[in-house]
């Protein structure tokens, strides 16, 4: 599989990744055995850049990717996890509902500073049993997370001290990158204008469908040659199922609005006899500040079925004809518009 480097290092990696959070039992249960011969697929389709974080499953996918990951070419892979929020112990059954299946019996508490930074970390390469992780992302800062009020003090908290424990750990090797690895624009044009990173993990604003991060970032991206791996590219399924009863854009039930703009693009992708899926995953690799897509899934078959429609490459007249169907960036703090 072809590779594509991240930002201005000298880290490169697949132009297709995988994104263990199902792998934590987000909303069904998964089983160790389905988790194995799903990172199995993954690897045997050429997929060498595995994503995970504490948050999946408490703990849960980075023992689980860690235990896959042990026995490869250390050359060959590449790794990261993310930071910003630290696991602590709580007694059997006391786990909130944080929508993962039998996940580990943690629970979550925000922190960006330095210290908090630091300890996750070293948490992460017990929980992992890895001596190595190459990225290191900022999980889930923002007003989407948070809301505005609490996110104003985490981003000083993070702006204040704990940009610092990235940048030390990059430039003494143990990271070779870190960014951001949230589903806002906003929050990443904020950190970029204070600091500068290497890599923003982006779900579901940069997709055939939602274009949100088109009219900053992308720019801000290229000006500072920071890459984006792309995440969420079915919007929460909607792409990959269609405008059918039931179907989920971002985490949510689709509202009427949504399912017409899905419509019309079924009807596209229909006419040129192809999958929606097909070009929802394709259209973010056309833009060359995308380093990679990621997928996620805890099924082999899924995965096997979604790397499929990457092959062979779609012609690029087809793309503009779903540009009257997006929803595009509007001014920072008001929602979507819709065009």
């Amino acid at each position: 599989m072809k590779t594509r480097r991240i930002g201005k290092t000298e880290l490169a990696v697949t132009e297709v990744s995988f994104g263990a959070a199902a792998l934590g039992g987000l909303y069904r249960a998964c089983p160790r055995e389905q988790a194995m011969e799903t990172l199995d697929a993954a690897w045997d389709s050429g997929i060498r850049y595995f994503d995970v974080a504490p948050w999946y499953g408490l703990g849960l996918a980075e023992r689980r990717v860690g235990d896959f990951l042990r026995d490869k070419p250390e050359a060959e892979w590449v790794l990261s996890t993310k930071v910003g929020r630290l696991l602590r112990p709580v007694p059997t059954g006391t786990v909130p509902d944080y929508s993962y299946v039998d996940p580990l019996c943690f629970d979550a508490d925000y922190d960006y500073s330095y210290d908090g930074i630091m300890r996750s970390v070293e948490f992460s390469y017990a929980r992992l049993g890895l001596n190595r992780i190459d990225i290191l992302y900022v999980h889930d800062i923002g007003g989407y997370t948070h809301g505005a009020a609490r996110n104003a003090v985490y981003l000083k908290q993070f702006l204040d001290s704990g940009v610092k424990a990235l940048e030390e750990l990059k430039s003494s090797g143990a990271i070779k990158a870190f960014g951001l690895g949230v589903n806002e624009a906003p929050v990443c044009l904020d950190v970029m204008r204070n600091a500068d990173i290497d890599c923003i993990l982006m779900a579901g604003r940069y997709t055939l469908l939602d274009r949100t991060a088109v009219a900053e970032l992308l720019p801000l991206c290229r000006q500072k040659g920071t890459s984006l791996v792309v995440g969420g590219v079915f919007n929460s399924g909607i792409l990959a199922t269609g405008a059918v009863p039931g179907s989920n854009f971002d985490y949510m039930p689709a509202t009427e609005d949504v399912l017409a703009r899905v419509r019309g693009m079924e009807a596209i992708a229909s006419k040129h006899d192809v999958p929606l899926a097909a070009p929802a995953l394709q259209f973010p690799l056309r833009d060359p500040i995308v380093a990679s897509v990621l997928i996620g899934t805890a099924k082999a078959s899924s995965l096997n079925r979604n790397m499929a429609l990457f092959a062979p490459p779609l012609p690029e007249t087809i793309y503009p004809e779903f540009d009257n169907y997006t929803l595009v960036a509007p001014p920072l703090g008001d929602e979507a518009v819709r065009v």
